[in-house]
């Protein structure tokens, strides 16, 4: 099993940054693709960011595409999102997720699942 804990989250206005950092521990060795995703109230989960093993490949949403950035540090068990000129509409609860294989959008793929924090933007 892989516990992953999502840290960073918070209240921030249109236009600020945050940056959520996602935990992993337990058997890290098996994971490859890791990835963020994001649930708005009433709204389905839906992707953000993946990156593969090497953190080389990189798959955004294009909704966030020049905003967001998705960066790992396989020494420390950490996968980070760096999220620049936020806006309204990326308030959600967000999700750091890891799978056995390669990275993928599709949230199904996925194996292991954090908690998720909050993330609200004030307009």
């Amino acid at each position: 099993q892989v516990q992953l804990v999502e840290s960073g989250g918070g209240l921030v206005q249109a236009g600020g940054s945050l940056r959520l950092s996602c935990a992993a521990s337990g058997r890290t060795f098996s994971v490859n693709g890791m990835g963020w995703f994001r649930q708005a109230p009433g709204k389905e989960r839906e992707f953000v960011a993946t990156i593969n093993w090497g953190g080389r490949t990189t798959y955004y949403t294009d909704s966030v595409l020049g905003r967001f950035t998705i960066s790992r540090d396989n020494a420390k068990n950490t996968v980070d999102l760096q999220m620049n000129s936020l806006k309204p509409e990326d308030t959600a609860v967000y999700y750091c997720a890891a799978r056995r294989g390669a990275e993928s959008r599709a949230y199904i793929e996925y194996d292991y699942w954090g908690q998720g924090t909050q993330v609200t933007v004030s307009s």
